[in-house]
């Protein structure tokens, strides 16, 4: 399991280029393992969500169909799910509901409550609320904003949940930020510094050229294919 210094390091990439470093690393996960679908994201200027994923499903549409224990009992047992080390955490919310986001489960106290709990921040395809009075810090991607939280409540917890095309299974490394999220498999971890160090050299051998008022084509070109072999 990586360090936290290794975490550390992991925040002060944003997840495009945690993408950019995965494909090189686990050319494999290059079409899977992060989110396709756009979010709303709550407070862009807050780094990157990292973290160990929390996962659950809920609903809004209709009640539980639990007794009053029980919804009690579900709901002690979904927070200690949120409370398990190791931290920190990524909270990873399933929307199941048709329409998805009819309720949210995500505004001033359930943000507040996360966090204290050891949460950075939420991924979800569901819907939030209360964005003015949301946990100081705590960090989130939703499908959508919302007035209301209707029936909303947790259908399972701790179980695989797809968010936006990105599989997830509790205990997996999370990468989010404006952009979306991505997997870090375990295996990659240590490799990412090393890998985005060399991506980043590679691109200002391009970036910096480009931005110079002699730059054309011919000069692209000869970065591009500096051997000047035919194609």
């Amino acid at each position: 399991m990586p360090e936290l210094a290794e975490l550390e390091t992991l925040r002060a990439f944003d997840t495009p280029t945690i993408c950019n470093a995965i494909e090189l690393i686990a050319p494999e996960r290059r079409v899977e393992g992060f989110t396709t679908e756009p979010f709303i994201c709550h407070d862009p200027s807050l780094p990157p969500m990292v973290g160990y994923a929390r996962t659950a499903k809920i609903r809004a549409t209709r009640p539980s169909g639990r007794n009053k224990a029980d919804d009690m009992a579900m709901r002690i047992d979904y927070f200690r799910h949120i409370a398990e080390g190791p931290a920190p955490t990524v909270t990873v919310i399933e929307d199941i509901d048709e329409p998805v986001g009819f309720g949210a489960h995500w505004g001033e106290v359930n943000s507040n409550l996360h966090k204290g709990l050891g949460s950075v921040g939420v991924v979800t395809n569901g819907s939030i609320r209360d964005v003015d009075m949301w946990a100081e810090g705590f960090g989130a991607l939703a499908g959508s904003l919302g007035p209301s939280h209707g029936w909303v409540h947790v259908v399972e917890y701790a179980i695989q949940v797809e968010v936006h095309g990105m599989v997830v299974l509790p205990g997996d490394l999370i990468h989010a930020d404006q952009h979306g999220a991505v997997v870090i498999p375990d295996s990659a971890v240590s490799a990412i510094k090393g890998t985005v160090d060399r991506l980043e050299k590679a691109e200002a051998r391009l970036i910096g050229p480009s931005q110079q008022p002699e730059f054309d084509i011919e000069e692209l070109i000869t970065i591009l294919d500096p051997d000047g072999r035919d194609h």
